[in-house]
């Protein structure tokens, strides 16, 4: 008798018993890995989410930036004692550093690689070989 290195169960050695085996254990190994899937998906989905939801934070800010800019602009077109302008020109520069650091965070959690179902791809990997050495 050996353990059935997928569930851990006693089993014989004939080739009847190992494909009775593999046949009992690939529904439930099946089922296991679809769960892990969609958990998974859920997972990189609300990631996703987030993500879209700092790049839409990133544009509000790109947003008042500008505004602040074109304000700060203005008053030091028109003031010429720069003090008034620089200000708010200095506010709309960090507003502006702010709208970029939080868009290329969202764009970098965007990125597909970083989206895929890598632990089911892993355990589909393991799956497989763990059937190989089932089957020999």
């Amino acid at each position: 008798m050996r353990m059935d290195p997928i569930d851990g169960r006693a089993r014989g050695d004939s080739a009847g018993s190992l494909i009775a085996d593999l046949l009992t254990s690939v529904p439930d190994l099946f089922r296991k890995e679809m769960a892990l899937l969609r958990s998974e998906i859920g997972d990189k989905t609300e990631q996703a989410v987030t993500a879209v939801g700092m790049i839409v934070g990133a544009v509000v800010f790109a947003l008042v930036a500008l505004n602040v800019l074109a304000a700060a602009l203005v008053v030091a077109l028109t003031n010429a004692g720069l003090s008034g302008g620089w200000s708010a020109l200095i506010v709309g520069g960090v507003i502006a550093a702010l709208a970029v650091a939080l868009g290329l965070k969202g764009m970098n959690d965007l990125k597909a690689s970083r989206l895929a179902p890598s632990r089911t791809a892993e355990n589909l990997k393991r799956d497989a070989q763990a059937m190989k050495e089932a089957v020999r």
